[in-house]
C-alpha cells in the first residue's frame, strides 16, 4: 500500500483537479501522514491553487473591451489626424 514520493505528487496533482479516485486519495493520505516532505508539498500545491485561481478571477473582473462602435470612432479620429 506504500507509495513512493513522485507517484504521492503526481496523485496530489491530481486530487488538486478532482480526477484521483477514492483509493489513490486514500494511498495519498497515508503516504502524507508518513511523509513531512509531501505533505509540504501538497500544502504548497494548494495555495498555488488559490492564488492562481484568485488573480485569474481579479483578471477577468477587470477586462474591459470597447464595443465595435467605439473603435470605429476612434479609428476615424486616428486617420482623421493624419
Amino acid at each position: 500500500m506504500k507509495i513512493s514520493c513522485d507517484k504521492a505528487t503526481k496523485i496530489c496533482d491530481k486530487q488538486q483537479y478532482k480526477e484521483a479516485s477514492l483509493w489513490e486519495k486514500a494511498q495519498l493520505n497515508l503516504h502524507l501522514f508518513l511523509c513531512k516532505k509531501c505533505g509540504l508539498y501538497s500544502k504548497q500545491n494548494v495555495v498555488l491553487t488559490k492564488c492562481y485561481n484568485k488573480y485569474k478571477n481579479v483578471e477577468n473582473r477587470n477586462t474591459k473591451c470597447l464595443s465595435k462602435e467605439d473603435k470605429n470612432q476612434l479609428e476615424n479620429k486616428l486617420k482623421a489626424k493624419l
